[in-house]
């Protein structure tokens, strides 16, 4: 199934229950154009050390990268669910897990006050699979980079 046979709740037929297609291809156009161009963008932000706070600065970097018409991707909310980062043959997995997900990606956002060890490998991967990368700090301004 492709995207453009989704039709994500448009009504086929009108209110008195007959089918109406120029409505419907009409409010299918308006929905395409407003969710299906956005690029799929890779939130790389900490996770360890602090698990609470630094979870919730990818929550908010993820509710901004949506106010700015990006799928925000940030599997270091989703993995911790069902996966110990503090078990290394689990980090490990999360990690390929992350890379695999990261070549599906338009581009990375990097939160840059504070920049772990896990993320400094996710820059790197980005380099390498020339995917672009925007540096932002605390309030979420983009940053001149210093790699």
């Amino acid at each position: 199934m492709t995207t453009a046979s989704l039709d994500y709740g448009i009504p086929r037929l009108n209110e008195k229950g007959y089918r109406d297609p120029t409505a419907y291809k009409a409010l299918k156009d308006i929905q395409q154009t407003e969710f299906d161009n956005r690029p799929l963008t890779y939130i790389c932000s900490p996770y360890s050390g602090d698990a609470k706070t630094n979870a919730k600065i990818a929550r908010d970097l993820s509710a901004y990268a949506v106010q700015c018409r990006r799928i925000p991707l940030a599997p270091h909310l989703l993995f911790p669910q069902f996966m110990d980062d503090t078990n290394p043959v689990e980090r490990e997995t999360a990690m390929w897990f992350n890379r695999v997900l990261l070549t599906r990606c338009d581009s990375m956002w990097v939160y840059t006050p504070r920049v772990s060890k896990g993320m400094r490998l996710e820059i790197d991967w980005a380099h390498q699979l020339v995917i672009p990368i925007a540096y932002l700090d605390r309030n979420f301004e983009e940053v001149l980079s210093d790699d």
